[in-house]
């Protein structure tokens, strides 16, 4: 673990630790956009941020200015080489093992075959200061000791299925080696009011382990589910063995590891939901999936994202008279996003349309060989002179120059660039992932009588994708309907001061429970107008 000395603002205690694994202020896009909109949000009240990533060379300098009511910022980085404890052979602490041991069990059975309620905080709070330095679990014991070695065997033998015992061995080391980094991070943090997680997974343990050792009330907020997202990663993974023979696969069964490592941020959720007090989900579909994965019911809760309307409303004198033929891809370059379909679809656009233009507004340096692969896409397509990467822009300046706001990406939660650019008068095109739905037809019959805010296609479908485009762009009264729709729908349910009223709640229960008598609310602090949004996650 390495800690990053880059930071400057350091304090002896805040009100709000928020816990960010690899959002603000070092990656932009959609999340880090809303943590920052948070923050400013709620000036009165004393923001640290602990920031985890992977490798300190995976990330630049910041990408947000810090606000002023942040007054601590530290950063740790869970993958970087750090100095190993002193090898020594040690026979363990067999009844330790033990323990840990009970709640890998609990942990394996499914929470709705009866897993006991709170019995896994119980056992994480009776494991955590065995994590310590020197005390019984610590990762020296986990490391050397024969016990360690004892259990691993055991549970290799009890378990595992591919047959290299050697790959399990260094698996197993390699996927709990954070654990013990994130127990010295919890050790040593400043004290803190309340703690609110953006995730669950390594963020979330940190929220867990710091609930059981300082009491304090930890919020959970999930704008994608963790766990899901985690699985198209290691869906995709390149690195995950699998020694079994060719007649022993089977083709509808995943590798034993590439399934370990979903179980164990599965693992990670469970954990994280079990210690929070309050769970929130930006939507429903998301909500019912935090209860099906663990979440206690009565504890979750939905707060779609908020925009600040004034600002994105004032856009709108800006448009021309005629949508313009532009489709416009705003968020990172990188796999999820599937700009390789927004690119194949633009050689059908432009078929139809040549005079279409085709941009994608975010940055491409978190995967630049996805980021060159798509070029050389639409270098293919002979769509030099129709495809521009424009990299970071500013969406205010953006939104009054295109026609169509598209989201191409193969997993979203509710997407904030959607948001903004209906407020601005933009209609959008999206796949069928996360709210866009909802977002663009409605969710009940209230809201879906507003109207259709554009069209939704398939992931993956770039035929689909252009033919929904060109049919927006080309019937001026459909789009001007479909830009009705979306201002009366943002409006009327997704605006800023909407959000900040029930996160405004959730921090003053918080605080209340902490002994702290809670600050006026953000309505009665001043509207605040949130900064210029990054490219969407």
């Amino acid at each position: 673990m390495s800690t990053d000395t880059r930071s400057h603002r350091t304090a002896t205690d805040c009100d709000v630790m928020l816990l960010l694994e690899g959002t603000f202020p070092y990656v932009s896009g959609g999340v880090s956009s809303w943590v920052n909109q948070i923050i400013r949000g709620f000036p009165h009240i004393r923001f640290g941020i602990c920031f985890i990533g992977s490798r300190r060379e995976d990330y630049g300098d910041a990408k947000y200015a810090l606000p002023d009511n942040v007054v601590h910022l530290e950063a740790h980085y869970l993958h970087e080489r750090h100095e190993a404890p002193l090898v020594m052979p040690q026979r363990g602490d067999a009844t330790a093992f033990a323990q840990m041991d009970a709640l890998h069990q609990q942990l394996r059975v499914p929470h709705r075959a009866g897993t006991e309620p709170g019995r896994i905080s119980a056992s994480l709070q009776e494991l955590s200061p065995l994590l310590q330095d020197g005390a019984a679990l610590d990762e020296a014991a986990f490391l050397y000791s024969e016990s360690s070695w004892q259990y691993i065997a055991e549970s290799y033998r009890s378990h595992c299925t591919d047959p290299s015992f050697v790959d399990y061995f260094w698996t197993v080391r390699i996927m709990h080696a954070p654990i013990w980094t994130l127990a010295r991070i919890g050790k040593n943090l400043i004290p803190a009011r309340a703690y609110h997680s953006i995730s669950t997974g390594y963020a979330g343990l940190l929220g867990a382990l710091l609930k059981q050792q300082t009491g304090r009330p930890l919020i959970l907020s999930e704008h994608g589910i963790y766990t899901k997202e985690r699985k198209i990663d290691l869906f995709q993974s390149e690195w995950i063995h699998d020694n079994r023979g060719v007649f022993e696969k089977d083709a509808s069964q995943l590798s034993y590891f590439r399934d370990l490592w979903i179980r164990f941020f599965e693992a990670l959720g469970r954990i994280c939901y079990e210690a929070s007090n309050q769970i929130v989900a930006l939507y429903d579909t998301n909500r019912l999936r935090q209860i099906n994965d663990g979440a206690a019911p009565e504890r979750t809760r939905n707060i779609p994202n908020g925009i600040d309307l004034p600002r994105f409303a004032a856009l709108r004198a800006l448009r021309p008279a005629t949508p313009p033929p532009v489709l416009c891809l705003i968020g990172r370059v990188v796999p999820i996003k599937d700009v390789k379909t927004f690119i194949r679809a633009m050689r059908s656009v432009v078929t139809l349309m040549p005079a279409a233009q085709g941009w994608i507004a975010g940055p491409d340096d978190e995967d630049p060989e996805y980021a060159e692969e798509c070029r050389s896409i639409a270098e293919g397509l002979d769509l030099q002179d129709n495809i521009r990467f424009l990299g970071y822009q500013k969406v205010d300046a953006l939104l009054p120059q295109i026609g169509l706001v598209v989201l191409s990406s193969i997993s979203e939660a509710l997407p904030l660039v959607l948001l903004e650019g209906f407020a601005a008068g933009v209609p959008a095109v999206a796949t069928d992932v996360g709210s866009c739905r909802q977002l663009i037809h409605g969710l009940g019959a209230e809201d879906q009588a507003l109207g259709v805010a554009g069209a939704i296609v398939g992931i993956a479908e770039p035929q689909a994708l252009a033919r929904a485009a060109v049919d927006l762009l080309g019937d001026t009264v459909r789009w001007h309907a479909a830009q009705a729709a979306g201002i009366t729908r943002v409006e009327r349910y997704y605006t800023q001061d909407m959000m900040f009223d029930a996160y405004a709640s959730l921090y003053d229960n918080a605080l209340q429970q902490s002994g702290q008598t809670p600050a006026p609310t953000t309505a009665a602090v001043c509207p605040v107008r949130a900064p210029s949004h990054q490219p969407g996650n």
